[in-house]
């Protein structure tokens, strides 16, 4: 059967009925038992239903006989009324949350718990970005849970909700070129991004009610999160950020008045993204020694020995 209407919380019957009274206008409960292949009577049920949700009209007389609402005005009608019904019980939801935060803890294990697995840890941190009510504040540094970094796609629906996200990266992260773009792009969204050089933490809070750590900040992924309810330990956590915060540098920050010129700091850009010399003179519009005499220079100012090093540098004095 048809699953059209499952969406908006009727059933395959129905939404076969509906289908077929699209097809085939002022049918009676007869003629769509013929079509269905089912008793009449078992039919009474979802007619009411349709009836019920606005999606057909019973015509008057005998037979009674049926005709169907235009799928794009119904259809609209009962998604947006399914939306709002869903828009108060995530209010609620968020009312109970805030209830049961009052709610004085005391023992240790009301105020920590162990979040073991892959899924387990990205269930809970999908959750708590989606309850976010105002900001959520974020260090970001290897290893990952899965390898490497994975899309948020939680930020992305938090944000265009209008909660504030501030994050601040691990500097070396962004001369990797794909980790750079994902960066860029939460930018584009509305991030505040900061970045320091040498930084092996990593943690979410949000709202300043929850946060989230990993159990061992040194050595492989453990694959096991601790997550932290209000208490004094997420107060210490919440100063930490904040402290990191004032001395981190804006991600794509002006460079200084003593920075580098337009064109070097183009060419810092590609250095970082792992661009190789020949497709950055011809992107340049130079020689492949031009651009090696220039990213030896830029390396000598700011006392880099290799190429990583210095874009590592132009990153912490906020010249990408």
């Amino acid at each position: 059967m048809d699953e059209l209407l499952e969406p908006v919380g009727l059933g395959a019957l129905e939404s076969a009925l509906y289908v077929r009274l699209l097809a085939a206008p002022r049918s009676s409960a007869d003629d769509l038992a013929v079509a269905t292949g089912l008793p009449a009577a078992e039919l009474t049920g979802a007619l009411t239903r349709l009836t019920e949700h606005a999606l057909i009209t019973r015509l008057a007389g005998t037979p009674a006989r049926y005709v169907p609402a235009p799928p794009d005005l119904a259809i609209d009608a009962l998604a947006l009324r399914r939306q709002e019904a869903l828009e108060r019980l995530r209010a609620r939801a968020r009312d109970l949350t805030r209830g049961m935060a009052a709610i004085p803890r005391g023992n240790a294990t009301d105020l920590i718990e162990l979040i073991e697995g892959d899924q387990a840890v990205l269930h809970q941190l999908a959750r708590i970005q989606l309850a976010a009510e105002r900001e959520v504040t974020i260090i970001d540094c290897p290893p990952y849970l899965m390898g490497q970094p994975i899309a948020n796609d939680e930020q992305t629906q938090a944000m265009n909700r209008g909660i504030r996200y501030r994050a601040i990266y691990h500097a070396p992260l962004l001369a990797e070129p794909t980790k750079l773009q994902n960066v860029l792009q939460c930018m584009a969204l509305g991030e505040d991004a900061r970045a320091l050089p040498d930084i092996h933490l990593k943690m979410i809070i949000v709202d300043q009610r929850v946060a989230v750590i990993p159990l061992s900040f040194g050595g492989a992924e453990t694959k096991v999160r601790i997550l932290i309810h209000q208490s004094p330990l997420l107060s210490v956590l919440v100063m930490l950020f904040d402290l990191l915060w004032d001395k981190a540098t804006p991600v794509g920050a002006r460079p200084a008045p003593d920075g580098p010129s337009p064109r070097d700091r183009e060419l810092l850009m590609m250095l970082a993204a792992g661009m190789k010399d020949r497709a950055m003179a011809r992107a340049l519009g130079v020689t492949e020694r031009t651009v090696t005499r220039r990213i030896t220079l830029l390396m000598e100012g700011l006392g880099a020995a290799t190429r990583f090093q210095a874009a590592l540098q132009a990153a912490h004095r906020g010249w990408l």
